[in-house]
């Protein structure tokens, strides 16, 4: 486990030895996929013992963890292999140089080894440094090209999620606090497992409150709403690649910190109903906000940003259900973070040759780039919920658990709130993919590595709406059951 946050960080700076664009872009994918090998090892070992501990225990890998490892790998690889693609073009035309492509793996790297950090850590303490770390390093990549409007991007991302990791450290504070009527060591007060072992015995109140901060305070880093104001801005700034990122796993290791937690309480107050309730309220706010400006969006990758609050909504709406809810939202972290990716893919070469990601000047893509065109609308389609993507088997999921629990007004919400991004999203991909295209747009050419970008999570998507591996649901039963799930 120590080396899947230490070979990122060992590599990073070795990007420096490279003199070509290509040369150093290949060898953040290299990287990638290196530390995508060490997993497997760890991840393994979980499927055999069910749980890792390494570093005297500060570091811990269950199935929970290890699911979220494995989507973080799978995501980043295909955005690092993305990014030779769309760096590449960028080096052509002399908006991305050797000096950029070296800025750009050697942050990805750092950015991949804190996630990690947050992700596997039993220490509470350790999982807010790595969410801190992540905030610092990926806000150099929203700026990457130094434009005013990124640079403005930049900034309000540092200081809205930096304002709500520091309610988080407050909150992780006051979990501390809570532990002192179980008389822990102090060297033992942070760690999750012995919290959990002695949840019987901390302070139930306390409790509460720092889950209140926690909620709200990691909560601004996953883009859940009212505290999803910096997203919009930081996706239509940052470089694709970067987006794809922050929308396909970064989003989803901020809310994997509330979901630690969530189980905690669950385990301290003999069950989920409290944090299940405020994590509901803010699901349901979330996808209401987000619907309400999809609808009135005129900028590809803001309605894509906006698409990224309503999905962790989706997913925090389904774990405050509990049950049979927790196992759909974690089958809608992966789901998500897949038809994310693949958008954010699209959106990016699609931005690269109009010049533009205004939703009005997008028209007759389908013509002009066949590959990333179509790929772009049949993962709009996806994001919305039509079948047989696998979006919708795990929305459906999510409507089921409500159903069972008698959840009837956040299930009508919810339904409302689908209903409203289907159709606002539905009427652009129409125009993008009918209209006529702009006069003397030629028809582009595709290279086999675009086409595996397109096509892999497309089938992927596919496949899992019809059929589920053992293993995959295997893994999703048991990460479920850490959360309360059935």
């Amino acid at each position: 486990m120590p080396a899947l946050i230490l070979v990122p960080v060992l590599l990073a700076p070795l990007s420096r030895l490279f003199r070509a664009v290509r040369g150093v872009l290949w060898f953040g994918f290299a990287g990638n996929l290196l530390t995508g090998l060490t997993a497997v090892a760890a991840i393994a070992g979980v499927s055999r013992s069910g749980k890792l501990y390494a570093a005297k225990g500060w570091l811990m890998l269950d199935m929970l963890s290890a699911y979220h490892v494995a989507v973080m790998l799978l995501i980043t690889a295909l955005c690092s292999l993305y990014s030779v693609v769309y760096f590449s073009r960028e080096a052509e035309t002399g908006k991305f140089d050797l000096k950029s492509a070296r800025r750009y793996v050697m942050l990805s790297l750092g950015s991949l080894s804190a996630i990690v950090l947050a992700l596997i850590s039993n220490n509470l303490g350790m999982m807010w440094v790595g969410i801190e770390a992540t905030t610092l390093l990926t806000a150099f990549l929203i700026c990457l090209h130094g434009t005013p409007n990124a640079l403005e991007a930049m900034w309000k991302y540092l200081l809205m999620c930096s304002v709500g990791v520091a309610l988080a450290f407050a909150g992780t504070l006051i979990v501390a606090a809570a532990t002192n009527a179980a008389h822990l060591p102090q060297t033992e007060v942070l760690l999750w497992s012995r919290l959990m072992e002695s949840a019987g015995r901390l302070d139930a109140r306390l409790l509460k409150v720092g889950f209140l901060f926690l909620a709200v305070g990691f909560g601004t880093k996953a883009g859940l709403a009212p505290m999803h104001s910096w997203l919009p801005d930081a996706h239509s700034q940052a470089p694709a690649p970067v987006s794809a990122v922050f929308s396909g796993f970064l989003l989803n290791a901020a809310l994997y910190c509330i979901l630690r937690y969530v189980s905690l309480l669950d385990a301290s107050l003999g069950g989920g109903e409290w944090a299940g309730g405020i994590l509901v309220t803010f699901g349901i706010v979330s996808i209401l906000i987000a619907a309400v400006f999809i609808v009135a969006q005129r900028d590809l990758k803001r309605l894509l940003a906006y698409s990224s609050v309503e999905h962790m909504g989706i997913i925090a709406l389904g774990i405050g259900l509990g049950g049979l809810g927790a196992f759909a939202a974690l089958f809608h972290v992966l789901n998500h973070s897949l038809c994310k990716t693949l958008a954010f893919f699209c959106a990016g070469r699609l931005d690269q040759k109009y010049g533009t990601h205004d939703l009005r000047k997008l028209t007759g893509i389908l013509k002009t780039s066949p590959v990333w065109g179509a790929g772009l609308v049949v993962g709009l389609l996806a994001l919305i919920g039509l079948a047989p993507f696998a979006v919708f088997i795990s929305e459906f999921l999510v409507l089921k658990a409500a159903w069972d629990k008698g959840a009837l007004w956040p299930m009508t919400l919810f339904i409302a709130g689908l209903c409203i991004v289907f159709v606002g999203v539905l009427r652009h991909a129409i125009a993008m993919a009918w209209e006529d295209a702009p006069h003397g747009m030629e028809r582009e050419r595709i290279r086999g590595v675009e086409l595996f970008l397109v096509v892999l999570p497309l089938a992927a998507l596919l496949i899992l709406g019809f059929w589920m591996p053992a293993p995959l649901e295997s893994a999703l039963t048991q990460a479920a059951s850490i959360l309360g799930g059935k």
